[in-house]
């Protein structure tokens, strides 16, 4: 996004905790932002949205958007330095007292909530006030068509790392009415459900006519694709993926290398449906899987500029990819230092002998932000999830096979074997989400859906981490104890009272 708005918040409660003074201070409220002053204008409302959106800076920035999965799953794994390897080792508590003692809340869930409930507060007031704004209606109702987008994706994010959370869909105008107690995981997606309604017949744009980092009309359908995906209702996460499908607005790019490519970005947008855009300006949005996943010391030049060798791929996942899957080319055993010289893979880390490095992030012309967006959807998730989908309903079927081989053969792999039984070939579109959407910060979540982290993440194992004590509690993470502490509404989460 090329715009940046400074707006003063009157409340983000639920994503900040307030601290009280001991005396009691009487104050007149002379005026707020949140008030009949604001909202009135077309660019009243512009600037109302781009603080919606704005929230998603605070999650991928560090990137707790894709760090706090990927750090937990069986794909990669961080060098246990100012605790990051909480996540890995399921070591965290309520107080995610590591990451706040190593200035790292940024990669944290605690992240996760708090960013999410200022961009909920956010599209709240957007939603509640811009009906009101003196404007060009259909631009007026795709810009609620996108706060309803953005509020219906936080909520989403909420619960699939929390479970049961608050349900906020009104502006708070007080204290008290920012308090909210939290609702059950299916009255959550309900309102998910509602909320991309909403966006679906708001007449948003259809790529390519749709701005840069801005949720676009088969956004919103993907994103109800997913979600209803998560909630276990197969048929209307096939139904909605169909009609992404069906659209033909996106596909798949021939070669998935260019997925990724720094500089192909623009191009890249016939296949991200939607992303964490990052602007290499200042002020801008930028992110850190650049420096964290070249080598240590800035040693490869064409991972980056800068990089710190701070997250990495497990061998055994590695190991996992056929030879001949181009997607196993976005890791690599070795890499070409600053004087041309190959260094091997027993040489790549200190910290073990098997580094794996990941290169969907390279970057090696920014000094000043970083180029490569962060993908959230993207056209194989669509395919996937119809495969997963129908197979949840109908089995095996030829139109189940149609959808994961359009993502298998861009891979460079053989179509699918036939005659699969339903377990099995649902087994086969899980494992080919993970070979696609490798830190994007998305397998986590495939494994807690399913229920199987708890047997799947204590066979991710290297010499880094040799041992790693999964529970049934850490299928969500607790709420962070400081929301607690701001909202006596909120209990915590059973499996960590």
């Amino acid at each position: 996004m090329r715009k940046t708005l400074k707006i003063s918040a009157m409340l983000s409660i639920l994503g900040a905790s307030l601290l009280l003074p001991s005396c009691e201070l009487n104050e007149t409220i002379y005026s707020s932002i949140y008030t009949e002053d604001f909202y009135k204008t077309a660019a009243d409302a512009e600037k109302g949205l781009v603080a919606v959106y704005g929230a998603l800076g605070g999650l991928g920035g560090a990137p707790a958007l894709t760090l706090v999965a990927d750090f937990s799953d069986d794909q990669t794994y961080p060098r246990g330095v100012v605790g990051r390897n909480t996540l890995t080792m399921f070591t965290y508590d309520v107080n995610y007292t590591t990451q706040k003692s190593n200035s790292r809340v940024n990669e944290s869930p605690q992240q996760i909530w708090q960013s999410c409930y200022s961009g909920i507060e956010k599209a709240n007031w957007v939603i509640a006030k811009v009906p009101g704004a003196t404007m060009d209606e259909p631009r007026k109702k795709q810009i609620m068509g996108e706060a309803y987008f953005l509020r219906a994706f936080y909520h989403w994010l909420l619960t699939k790392n929390f479970g049961d959370v608050p349900v906020k869909i009104t502006p708070s105008y007080t204290e008290e009415e920012a308090l909210t107690a939290k609702s059950p995981k299916a009255d959550v997606y309900k309102q998910i459900y509602l909320d991309l309604d909403q966006a679906t017949s708001a007449g948003l744009p259809s790529f390519p006519a749709v701005a840069k980092g801005r949720a676009s009309h088969e956004a919103a359908l993907s994103l109800y694709a997913k979600a209803a995906l998560y909630n276990e209702d197969w048929a209307t996460a096939l139904a909605k993926a169909k009609l992404v499908i069906a659209s033909n607005k996106h596909a798949l790019l021939p070669n998935v290398w260019d997925v990724y490519r720094y500089d192909n970005e623009d191009a890249a947008r016939l296949e991200n449906i939607f992303a964490y855009e990052v602007d290499p300006v200042t002020p801008g949005l930028s992110h850190q899987l650049v420096g964290l996943c070249g080598p240590p010391g800035s040693a490869g030049p064409e991972y980056a500029r800068t990089s710190f060798g701070s997250m990495f791929a497990y061998q055994s996942f590695f190991n996992s990819f056929d030879p001949k899957d181009k997607r196993r080319t976005l890791l690599d055993t070795n890499y070409m230092d600053k004087a041309g010289k190959v260094v091997p893979q027993k040489s790549i880390t200190p910290i073990t002998t098997e580094g794996v490095l990941i290169k969907k992030y390279q970057d090696p012309v920014s000094t000043i932000g970083l180029i490569p967006n962060i993908p959230i959807l993207r056209m194989p998730d669509v395919y996937l999830i119809a495969a997963e989908a129908e197979a949840r309903q109908n089995g095996a079927t030829a139109a189940a096979y149609e959808y994961i081989n359009v993502v298998r053969q861009r891979a460079g792999l053989p179509i699918l074997k036939v005659g699969l039984t339903k377990d099995a070939f649902i087994e086969a579109v899980l494992q080919e989400r993970a070979w696609e959407f490798f830190a994007e910060g998305d397998r986590w979540y495939d494994l807690t859906r399913t229920g199987k982290f708890l047997t799947v993440i204590p066979k991710a194992v290297n010499s880094v981490y040799p041992v790693r004590n999964v529970t049934a509690k850490n299928r969500y993470f607790p709420i962070p104890q400081d929301e607690i502490n701001a909202n006596a509404k909120i209990e915590q989460n059973p499996d960590w009272k």
